[in-house]
């Protein structure tokens, strides 16, 4: 069987390697859209698209593409990649002192190898509440200045600088990292 990930983040990358299996790593291009009405919809459709987009190129082959995104809402926004710096300001001051949910869709498509057999496809989404201690204005500008978290939901990682400021979480710690790898292994794992 060959495994897929159709994304091109370094730490869905890690946290897939935790499954001990290899994979390929084919990112998706196509644009991002936001369809559903919850959050958890809107996470799921946007992996099934990263899902199907690769699996379009795969037809016939026995293959196993996994897509996931991840989404921030806090007080009802949903915070994706910040624009610019005035964008990772805002929104880590909007994070600051409050609890916010981490929502990542995961899709699986499992492409069969012969006509005999029949494609699958499983969808879900994993939440996870995230607690942050109110930040000084002082320990905003400083987090926005030296951050890596442009490339982020919602402006952090919880892995790297901004783990001091957060007090809790409620769930799957690797959900917030951006795979929920306990969920995919038990997925992969029925199909």
């Amino acid at each position: 069987m060959k495994y897929i990930l159709a994304s091109q983040s370094p730490r869905r990358r890690e946290l897939l390697g935790m499954l001990g299996i290899t994979f390929d790593i084919e990112p998706a291009t196509g644009e991002e859209r936001q369809i559903g009405d919850t959050p958890q919809e809107i996470v799921q459709n946007l992996a099934a698209a990263k899902a199907r987009e690769i699996a379009a190129h795969h037809a016939g082959e026995e293959t196993i593409v996994i897509g996931a995104d991840t989404i921030v809402v806090c007080e009802g926004e949903i915070l994706g990649k910040p624009k610019d710096r005035a964008d990772m300001e805002r929104m880590i001051r909007m994070l600051s002192g409050r609890t916010h949910e981490v929502y990542t869709g995961v899709a699986i498509d499992r492409i069969a190898g012969n006509p005999e057999e029949s494609d699958e496809v499983r969808i879900f989404a994993e939440c996870t509440r995230v607690h942050f201690y109110p930040m000084s204005e002082e320990e905003i500008a400083d987090y926005v200045a030296h951050s890596d978290g442009m490339d982020k939901a919602g402006a952090y990682g919880i892995q790297s600088d901004a783990a001091i400021y957060i007090s809790g979480i409620e769930g799957d710690y690797q959900n917030v990292v951006g795979l929920p790898i306990a969920r995919l292994y038990h997925e992969l794992h029925g199909m």
